[in-house]
């Protein structure tokens, strides 16, 4: 049995301190945001007690679905990887970027830099991230998009070129014939109507197809802040397209906390099981405890 977890959007904080000259961009309207509403609907101690958690259960690897900062600030680049290697070493963690990740134009060659570790195809000796990336890891095989792209003002998609799009199809194709579990990591959400025009996948269509043709086991995203279970066709079947929530999310009286997924697979050769254990904090000041479980591939 492979465990695979999956955490996302952390949005780690606190924010750290803010130049003026940072503040001449899009970050002017995300620093309000943040100060405003983030900076309480966030909770570091939230995350913290997830990652404990997440680790006490020991997965095999851990998945991490992007929007690690804020406002794209090198400060805060420096502040995820640190996070990043206290949550494990590169060869148990694998990173995507989010939109946050990418908050403005150029912003994240330094998390592309500092990252690039835990998001590259093994043996991979360049130093900055190209997508999409694979790994193989036991019976799965992992493979990493970026959807992440600077935005306008009040925008917060995402894009999945036909470049990008041909080479994950490539990919699936391989994996699947190497008899690999093969999952698929992307920030924003495939699937059309998931989210709003504002915050929605560009070229989501392309990826849905490259998927149909070639098949694949998993799809994990992150991006709407709220844990939810989709599917998409495949080859031999619906895949599995599964969202995760805000992993540092205060809880409220009209809604939980912050939570994290935990993968059970089993199988090899093509022919798997999965079950879906997701745990999060429920109420203030409660422990981590399982909010639901269920077979995606019986």
């Amino acid at each position: 049995m492979f465990l695979l977890a999956h955490i996302t959007d952390p949005h780690l904080g606190p924010l750290p301190a803010v130049r003026r000259r940072d503040l001449m961009s899009k970050r002017a309207l995300g620093y309000v945001n943040w100060r405003r509403n983030r900076a309480h609907g966030f909770n570091p101690d939230v995350l913290g007690s997830l990652v404990a958690d997440l680790q006490a259960h020991k997965p095999d690897h851990v998945a991490v679905t992007g929007d690690l900062v804020n406002l794209a600030l090198a400060s805060e680049f420096a502040a995820a990887h640190d996070w990043l290697t206290k949550l494990g070493d590169p060869e148990t963690v694998t990173v995507v970027p989010g939109n946050h990740d990418a908050y403005i134009f150029g912003a994240f060659d330094e998390g592309s830099r500092l990252w690039r570790k835990f998001m590259g195809s093994d043996g991979d000796p360049e130093e900055v991230a190209r997508f999409p990336f694979v790994r193989r890891r036991g019976p799965i095989g992992l493979v990493g998009l970026s959807s992440a792209v600077p935005s306008l003002p009040l925008l917060a998609t995402g894009v999945i070129g036909p470049d990008q799009a041909k080479a994950l199809g490539d990919q699936l194709e391989l994996l699947g014939k190497e008899g690999l579990f093969r999952v698929v990591l992307i920030h924003h959400p495939p699937i059309d109507g998931s989210t709003s025009w504002q915050k929605r996948l560009i070229g989501a269509g392309l990826f849905r197809a490259e998927i149909a043709r070639h098949g694949a086991e998993l799809v994990l995203h992150g991006h709407n802040h709220h844990s939810n279970v989709g599917y998409i066709a495949g080859k031999a079947g619906d895949v599995p397209v599964i969202g995760g929530a805000a992993a540092s999310t205060a809880p409220r009286i009209d809604r939980p906390g912050g939570s994290y997924n935990l993968f059970r697979i089993d199988g090899k050769d093509g022919k798997f099981t999965c079950t879906m254990t997701e745990r999060g904090v429920k109420t203030a000041g409660s422990a981590v405890e399982t909010f639901s479980e269920q077979v995606l591939i019986g």
